[in-house]
């Protein structure tokens, strides 16, 4: 019974029809929750600044497709090559993202996990004028942020975008990045605070410091957006 849920659960049918189902059901969510934005111009400021690399935390991340909001705009995502990432490439791809498949890891198991590759593919993406985005967390340790994405950002020589998206109505899991799962008909949030330049010669400790801001920013960007809506982060539960 083990094997063959196993094997129900690795086939590429189920996959896709998983990942087409929360393509789906994620764009429901969107349409049926009237989000506000913070600051009010927020598109305003970053548009100019694109391409740009789109910063949030894992667990906080389903809406986050949505955020492209005209077809000019190009977008591709960092997803693990991990067989749970399928799920989340199949559902990306349904709703207009790119992918780039590979770890943002870059602890011992960098090479293994594609994180070469991603990385290289990460900075010719941004050189061909797409954005990319990607959660900032050290894996399995939530809300740290890694200094995968400031290297990418000395690299590339592109700002950072931090930004927090949540809803009024949610499901959070007890998990080690406490997953929230957004649920359609309510109120939404989308907070992006302030953009994170990072010099060319950085050293060691300027990329230190700005891995801290980019923590710090992503931090009160969630507290900020939950907020608005009335209710407890995942910081808070």
């Amino acid at each position: 019974m083990k094997r063959l849920l196993r094997n129900t659960l690795r086939s590429s049918w189920f996959q896709r029809a998983v990942g087409v189902l929360a393509a789906e059901y994620l764009r429901l969510v969107w349409r049926t929750n009237k989000f506000t934005f913070d600051p009010p111009d927020v598109y305003e400021r970053v548009e100019p600044q694109i391409p740009a690399i789109f910063a949030f935390w894992h667990g906080q991340h389903f809406l986050t497709p949505f955020i492209k909001n005209k077809e000019s705009y190009r977008a591709k995502v960092l997803i693990s090559r991990h067989r749970d990432g399928e799920f989340n490439a199949i559902a990306v791809d349904r709703l207009g993202i790119g992918l780039i498949r590979g770890s943002g890891d870059h602890g011992s198991a960098f090479h293994r996990k594609g994180g070469v590759g991603a990385f290289k593919e990460m900075v010719r993406t941004l050189q061909d004028g797409c954005n990319v985005a990607l959660t900032a967390d050290v894996p399995k340790r939530a809300r740290v942020a890694g200094l995968g994405i400031i290297m990418l950002a000395r690299e590339s020589g592109r700002p950072i975008m931090p930004f927090a998206m949540a809803t009024s109505r949610f499901i959070r899991l007890k998990n080690w990045d406490r997953t929230t799962i957004n649920l359609p008909f309510g109120r939404g949030a989308l907070v992006g605070i302030r953009e994170i330049h990072v010099p060319a010669d950085a050293d060691a400790a300027t990329m230190e410091a700005l891995r801290l801001e980019l923590e710090e920013t992503l931090n009160e960007a969630t507290r900020r957006a939950y907020a608005q809506l009335g209710r407890p982060g995942p910081q808070d539960a």
